[in-house]
């Protein structure tokens, strides 16, 4: 008996690979092309601008009001369009010279790693395949580098604002005295968590997301180091209790944001053991110092976290996305995730054999392999490496704050603590008042200019210029290069506001 037509045999069936081998010999070329052009952006990144505008051809070109193309262009146009429009105006954090908010560098060997990865296409949700096995390596790694146990769990996830959604999701399982996955909070009693105010805003976006709400976070006051003041943690915790809510968490800083200021992690594990309360650490960029044995000290108190949050993409360089949680308590953590589906069932043999899957660790089950740059970089670098990276940065930050302290006409607003610098321009003579005004000028000039990006932040009522060390290809003669260029800007302005009052 004959098999009857379909359209589909009369219809030639089509493919997004090359469908030639004269096709797949032109996209190798591009290929090569692509590797050989992106080697040489990198060699030669100390020669451009750290920082430019889009030109008006780029803006047209990349204007989101363009229809979808609903004909191919071609990967060669793609391309060409890509060399043009797209790579020239990168937000910069490659270059030697960007010390803006907290962006690591990435790497050359990073960047053939997230090929190699994109190439074979994992779906790493944990599978019984060579990139669940890589993953539990790198986070096996992780352990060993920040103290933590043998027995705790991870997961690498997007970075450390995912990775604090996750630690204190399974903080608020464990502390909320009933199975709030099932009933939710709606009837349960106020649960309120406590951090400095100097702390990531990640934090109050976690208890937003899980419900327990911003006026549930408790952010403490700081000492003149910028670390949160314990004796107001535990007043905060007593008078919580009185008023009948329940405390259930402490969040520590390795490192703020603002300042790079370290709690005092040990006085903070004392609370919240004392307490009854989770402990979790914000080590975004901090809590990789703790590779260097000099700096590990700084960090002491930090492998006590029952949750840890970082970032591996800050100051170990490696290209975005790469964040990861560690967890003390495995069973904790898959509680607070894992469930049963007949579509996720374990296998006796075969791809679905692996006794757990990362998804039932986490809110992601489609996950990229985003643990090869990892583990390549590691592999090819070793963690010593990165320890030696971590200790310049610092000391060419202790560098920077020396140089200010030098000039008269800057002035430094907080402690170097790790890897953050904070100072102003504030001229000779110039009123109080328009200092904020005039360095908000003076740092707009400086990205404009191309000659740096620091960021910017306010200590104390007062507006200044931030310089964060997460970058392996600075070295101090940029240092020396930002006071001189802060220094001829800040002039510039002083001279410019005085032709106007003549």
């Amino acid at each position: 008996m004959s098999t009857p037509k379909t359209v589909l045999d009369e219809k030639r069936e089509e493919t997004l690979d090359p469908e030639s081998p004269e096709a797949w010999d032109a996209l190798r070329a591009l290929g090569r092309r692509m590797v050989d052009d992106a080697m040489e952006s990198l060699r030669t990144v100390r020669e451009r601008p750290v920082w430019r505008p889009l030109p008006p051809s780029a803006s047209l070109s990349l204007n989101p009001r363009r229809p979808v193309p609903q004909e191919g262009e071609g990967a060669e146009a793609v391309y060409r369009d890509f060399v043009e429009n797209v790579r020239p105006y990168p937000t910069g954090n490659i270059h030697p010279r960007f010390w803006g908010w907290v962006m690591g560098t990435g790497t050359p060997l990073g960047m053939l790693a997230e090929m190699l990865a994109a190439g074979m296409n994992c779906h790493v949700a944990g599978y019984e395949d060579a990139a669940a096995r890589v993953e539990d390596q790198v986070l096996a790694w992780c352990r060993e580098l920040l103290g933590f146990p043998e027995g705790a769990s991870g997961l690498l996830v997007s970075g450390a604002s995912m990775a604090t959604l996750v630690g204190l999701s399974v903080a608020r399982s464990e502390k909320a005295g009933g199975d709030v996955r099932r009933t939710g909070l709606f009837g349960q009693t106020r649960m309120t968590l406590y951090a400095s105010r100097e702390t990531h805003a990640c934090v109050r976006r976690a208890a937003e997301v899980l419900g327990l709400g911003s006026d549930s976070l408790r952010l403490l006051p700081v000492d003149a180091d910028f670390r949160v003041d314990v004796g107001a943690l535990r007043a905060a915790i007593a008078r919580d209790r009185a008023e009948g809510l329940r405390p259930f968490c402490v969040v520590g800083n390795a490192g703020t944001v603002n300042t790079g200021a370290v709690d005092d992690l040990e006085a903070l594990a004392d609370v919240a053991e004392q307490e009854g309360l989770w402990f979790h650490v914000d080590g975004a960029f901090g809590a990789l110092a703790a590779l260097s044995p000099r700096l590990r000290p700084l960090l002491r108190g930090m492998e006590r976290a029952d949750s840890l949050a970082f970032d591996l993409h800050k100051w170990m360089h490696i290209p975005f996305e790469a964040g990861c949680i560690l967890v003390r308590s495995e069973a904790a953590h898959r509680r607070a995730f894992a469930y049963q589906t007949e579509y996720l069932a374990q296998m006796p043999r075969g791809l679905a054999a692996r006794p757990s899957m990362f998804s039932e660790y986490g809110v992601q089950l489609t996950r990229g392999f985003r643990a090869l740059k990892v583990w390549m970089s590691l592999k090819a670098h070793g963690a010593a490496k990165f320890a030696r990276l971590i200790e310049q940065n610092v000391e060419q930050a202790h560098a920077l704050a020396r140089w200010v302290d030098a000039e008269p006409e800057l002035q430094r607003l907080a402690p170097v603590s790790l890897n953050v610098v904070c100072f102003r321009y504030v001229g000779r003579g110039v009123p109080e008042e328009r200092l904020d005004a005039w360095n908000r000028e003076l740092l707009c000039r400086l990205h404009e200019s191309g000659v740096a990006v620091p960021s910017y932040t306010t200590l104390g009522g007062r507006y200044c210029l931030r310089v964060c060390l997460t970058n392996h290809r600075t070295r101090r003669e940029d240092l020396e290069f930002l006071v001189h260029e802060v220094l001829r800007l800040g002039r510039e302005l002083a001279a410019e506001l005085e032709a106007k009052s003549v």
